[in-house]
């Protein structure tokens, strides 16, 4: 997979730029509204992607982090909680840590957008569409 670092110089995605993924396709949750594409940094041993992710009022999901990712909220809201049931309500501006090993659930009345940066190689299931 080509990677933003395979060659000098500045990258600038454009807001809108990349054309996002519909998520509900990818891991199969009828009625999801949410869109993500993710472009890899490097693939070296310290793997580095980052991502867009956007989350509108549908049904809940869970994901399981495998890895340290963060996301800076960008629009809107992102609502999640923990295994336990604590909830975290993300607003524009809040940044979200998440460690590995972590179940998460994303609300269904989220809505808002994130940008992200994954301490992993980029899934090829989520890289922006042709």
């Amino acid at each position: 997979m080509t990677t933003l670092t395979d060659k000098p110089g500045i990258s600038l995605f454009k807001a809108g730029s990349l054309k996002l993924n519909e998520l509900n396709e990818i891991i199969k949750i009828e009625g999801l509204r949410s869109q993500m594409a993710e472009v890899a940094v490097t693939n070296n041993s310290n793997a580095l992607t980052i991502g867009h992710f956007i989350m509108q009022p549908g049904v809940e999901f869970e994901y399981i982090y495998d890895s340290v990712e963060y996301k800076v909220v960008t629009k809107g809201k992102i609502i999640m909680r923990d295994q336990q049931g604590n909830k975290y309500v993300a607003e524009v501006g809040d940044v979200i840590i998440f460690s590995p090993d972590v179940t998460v659930i994303f609300d269904a009345e989220s809505d808002g957008e994130a940008v992200y940066t994954a301490h992993r190689k980029a899934a090829a299931e989520f890289a922006p569409q042709a």
